[in-house]
């Protein structure tokens, strides 16, 4: 569940439950969809290239927390 509008980079905010004027902070998560590309990568192309999607932040999403009282925020899913 969204709490806020949020996009893949740190936005500002009013936090919901410390009423901060805050900068995310942002946490990348592999998903599904990281791991589907890193199997069609291994599949098509050659294995070292497996790892690109982990590297990217464009294949993860982006978890935004709180810097204040480290409460969630929401997640843009890239």
């Amino acid at each position: 569940m969204n709490i806020a509008a949020v996009g893949p980079k740190a936005s500002s905010l009013v936090c919901p439950s410390c009423r901060a004027n805050v900068v995310t902070r942002v946490e990348h998560k592999a998903t599904t969809k990281t791991h589907i590309i890193a199997l069609v990568l291994c599949l098509f192309l050659c294995w070292p290239c497996i790892c690109i999607p982990y590297c990217m932040d464009s294949c993860q999403n982006a978890d935004h927390y709180c810097p204040s009282c480290n409460a969630y925020l929401g997640t843009y899913q890239g």
